[in-house]
């Protein structure tokens, strides 16, 4: 591998990105499309199944219930075609449950790289609970996704969708601090546009560059 190939994402990190987009908005259609190209480009059963997991944290539960059923549906489809997808690696155990508020705390502040407060949380402490027990405790402990690639993922459900443009821009911001480089930012940006998808691509896009901007 030469150096430039080193600072460029790879393919399975740009499929999961679009399939979190897709999923995210409940396009069933490029779901699939997705789903098919990541898997034909080597994404295991378990990298799809659990991106479309950790989906639910973002765009809830109704559109993580779909997107599995759709993968569920594809793999039957590429059985039947003779296709035998690597079903991948399973999660690792998991933090015990009186141990998640601790470990999701720790994981949420290497995250961002800081602890996260403020007024929001001081108003609405359950939510604040919910974030640092269920989705960094919990999600971020499964071990068969890597961080950047579940922040890649989840920077592609926030681009796709509207009306979140605070959290695309904490996520863009998480995925530098745990050594996404603002290049390879730029690539996924690129990969989305590529795609059909100019409206995710232009959300991320701004959020990116209000990012720089304040580097």
């Amino acid at each position: 591998m030469n150096v430039l190939q080193e600072y460029q994402l790879n393919a399975h990190q740009k499929h999961l990105s679009l399939i979190a987009a897709r999923a995210a908005v409940g396009n069933m259609t490029g779901l699939n499309d997705a789903l098919q190209q990541g898997l034909d480009a080597g994404l295991s059963v378990s990298d799809c199944r659990e991106v479309l997991v950790q989906l639910y944290a973002y765009a809830g539960f109704p559109r993580c219930l779909n997107a599995l059923g759709e993968l569920m549906k594809i793999l039957e489809e590429r059985t039947v075609r003779g296709i035998q997808d690597a079903e991948g690696q399973q999660p690792g155990p998991q933090p015990k449950a009186e141990e998640m508020l601790r470990v999701g705390t720790y994981n949420q502040t290497a995250l961002v790289g800081k602890p996260v407060e403020g007024p929001l949380f001081r108003f609405a402490p359950a939510v604040d609970a919910y974030l640092k027990t269920h989705l960094f405790g919990d999600i971020f402990s499964r071990d068969n996704l890597d961080w950047k690639s579940r922040e890649l993922a989840t920077v592609g459900a926030l681009a796709a969708m509207t009306g979140v443009e605070p959290q695309l821009r904490a996520h863009v911001g998480m995925s530098m601090n745990i050594g996404i480089a603002t290049t390879q930012l730029a690539e996924l940006v690129t990969f989305l546009q590529e795609h059909g998808e100019q409206d995710m691509a232009n959300r991320l896009q701004v959020a990116l560059n209000t990012l720089m901007q304040e580097l």
